[in-house]
């Protein structure tokens, strides 16, 4: 199985990223991680894909999907929202094809450092997926990242989480 994996943030000490690299190796996969610094593009706007086309970067990221047999995303919340850098990277690929996730198996989640586990971005995300051809197999908050996750160890650290955790990647195949 090819297991596409990010963190839905360009923050390269993100949480989120340490979470995603976490749920990843809980599968027998041959894994990506993505970085969505390596897609980096102007913001979205009509004006700039009328003149330029889309750009080669949200071309590339839509293959990627495409190749392959699921896909894991960890969601960082910037004001309970998706951040700027995903969502621009989500705006341009979803003006090559809608269903920007290809009905691939996914599974989506997202931690902060409080209580909440940044579970109105979650939200948003599972709640909007069937418009963007994602098959959700499941979806997982961590709250209290600091809290629940040994950094150190690059693993979750409440067996209860890990449980939950690991039922939910085991849908993937």
């Amino acid at each position: 199985m090819k297991l596409l994996a990010f963190a839905a943030t360009n923050n390269s000490q993100s949480i989120n990223k340490q979470l995603v690299q976490y749920a990843a190796s809980l599968v027998n996969a041959d894994v990506e991680i993505l970085d969505l610094n390596d897609f980096e593009m102007p913001i979205y706007s009509q004006d700039r894909e009328q003149q330029g086309g889309i750009p080669e970067q949200a071309q590339t990221f839509y293959k990627k999907i495409g190749d392959a047999d699921a896909v894991v995303i960890s969601f960082a919340e910037h004001n309970g929202s998706y951040t700027a850098a995903y969502k621009n990277l989500f705006d341009w690929t979803s003006r090559i094809n809608m269903k920007v996730y290809q009905d691939k198996p996914v599974v989506l989640m997202a931690t902060s450092p409080g209580p909440g586990g940044a579970q109105s971005v979650l939200g948003a995300a599972t709640g909007s997926a069937g418009f963007f051809a994602m098959d959700v197999k499941g979806s997982f908050s961590l709250p209290s990242f600091f809290d629940n996750f040994d950094v150190e160890k690059g693993q979750i650290t409440n067996s209860e989480f890990t449980d939950k955790l690991s039922t939910i990647m085991a849908q993937l195949g």
